[in-house]
Formats: structure tokens, sequence, C-alpha cells
């Protein structure tokens, strides 16, 4: 148990699985007070109920900006300030350059990109009075290298690193930082079509399609193993603690090194998926 978030309230959208989950569980650990935002009711429930006191769940579909601002206000309403916001939550897109529809388009934009900018839009005016905050975007380093997404799947996220520099020098003057976080060969259920998709598999399936996509992702990197969730937590609990109050506009990498030198194909890779 730590304190490095001691008095702070944050809310964490896809907190029910994956870098979500990871995240929740770690900041309540460092004396967070967490909203855990998502569509899977029961596991948001008992997530809560597992953590106690210091955690709450609203279920929260982030493709629709009233869930969205439904969220943030519930956060302060309940927790009394609301000192982080990360906008985790997404999934794989449809299409390729040459077959995307306007339901593609919408989907992917709504989802990754939309969902980014309506989760800095109600969370500004909370922290701008309070006079501080922390807003981290999950991005993707399928912003910035070619083949470790999907068509749209990238297009989304170089906009979230956009949108991030660009909010950050927006609302840096009145004490809000905003960065993105960039993972990278980070095994989690978007591999398998998002967590729904996983959750739906038997387990001993489910389990040995995470082996294997571990052995692929371990061999992208120059480190030689995936990265986990608790990777991206812990450079979340980075952003949101004092030890980043200088950061701002900026795209935290956590891909161990793959951006700079590692595979860009894997072996099973759902086509939309990020690395």
């Amino acid at each position: 148990m730590g304190d490095r978030l001691t008095g702070r309230a944050a809310l964490i959208t896809g907190g029910t699985s994956g870098i979500g989950e990871a995240t929740v569980r770690l900041f309540v650990a460092e004396g967070a007070k967490v909203m855990i935002a998502g569509r899977n009711a029961d596991k948001g429930a008992a997530l809560a109920a597992e953590l106690g006191d210091n955690a709450a769940f609203i279920a929260t579909d982030v493709m629709r900006e009233a869930d969205v601002k439904r969220a943030i206000e519930a956060t302060a309403e309940r927790f009394g300030r609301l000192d982080c916001l990360f906008s985790n939550a997404g999934g794989p897109t449809r299409g390729t350059a040459d077959t995307i529809t306007a339901d593609d388009y919408h989907h992917a934009m709504d989802l990754l990109l939309g969902s980014v900018l309506f989760g800095i839009r109600h969370a500004a005016p909370i922290m701008k009075a309070q006079g501080r905050g922390a807003i981290i975007n999950n991005a993707s380093v399928a912003a910035l290298r070619g083949h470790m997404g999907g068509y749209l799947y990238s297009i989304a996220k170089a906009g979230v690193r956009r949108a991030t520099e660009m909010a950050g020098l927006e609302l840096g003057p009145f004490g809000v930082t905003v960065n993105s976080i960039s993972p990278g060969a980070i095994a989690t259920p978007i591999f398998f079509g998002g967590s729904q998709a996983a959750t739906s598999l038997d387990p001993a399936h489910s389990d040995a399609k995470m082996r294997k996509l571990t052995q692929n992702l371990a061999r992208a990197t120059p480190l030689g193993r995936s990265g986990t969730p608790h990777d991206i937590a812990t450079a979340a609990l980075f952003l949101a603690s004092d030890e980043g109050a200088f950061v701002n506009c900026h795209d935290l990498v956590v891909d161990g090194g793959m951006v700079a030198g590692g595979r860009t194909s894997f072996e099973d890779q759902t086509p939309g998926a990020a690395v």
C-alpha cells in the first residue's frame, strides 16, 4: 500500500479489464478514490465491491457524450473532486483503406477519439476550478509506426496524440496537465476483439490464446518480453502523481523499445486490433 495518490479522486474508463482494471487496482492501492467506468456492469460492480469504499462503479458507454459527462460529474459528486481522468476505454476497429464504410468511420472515431475529446471537454471545467488536475489519454504505438494497428485505429490514435498536445497547451495555464500513453506489445483482450469477446471464450481457449499472444509479442520487443497491463498502470500512476506534475503535452511510449526497432507483424493478430 502506497500513498502517492492519497486524497485524490480519479475516473478510469474501460476500468473493468486489462489496462483499465490494472490501473484501478494500482490507484486504489496508492490511496486514490476511483470511479470505475465501463460497460460490463457485473464485472464493474464486483471489482468495486472487492476494493471497498475507495472504489465505485458507473455503467458507461464512452461512445455517448452524455455517458462520459455523467461519469465525470458522478465522480466529482461522490468524491468531492476530480484529480485525474484516465480515458482508457477502446477496442478494435473495422475496415481498410479501400473497404471502410461510414459506420466503420463513426464507430472508430466515437470510440477512440470522441471519447477522449469529450472526456477533456467535461473534466476541464472541474479541474480548472480546482486549479489542478491530470488528464491522461490512452493513445497507441499504432499512431507512430505502420503495421501496428488497423487503418482507422491508427488514424484515431494519431488524433488522440494531437488532441493531447493541443489540450495541454490550453489547460496548462490553469494547472491542468494533459498527457497520453502509447502502449505497445501489451497482452490484453483487445487482440481478441475486446474484453467482451474475450469473456465469451471458454477459459482454456482464452488462456491458450493469451499464452500464444504473449510469446508472439515477446519476440517483437528488444526486451524480449511482452508488456503487461501493470506496465501501463505504473506509467499512468507517474503522470497522475506529483512526480509527473511538470510533464505536459507529452506522449509517453511504453513498448519495450518496439517502435525503435521491433517487429511489426504478429501471428494470430486480429485485424484492426492495436499492438
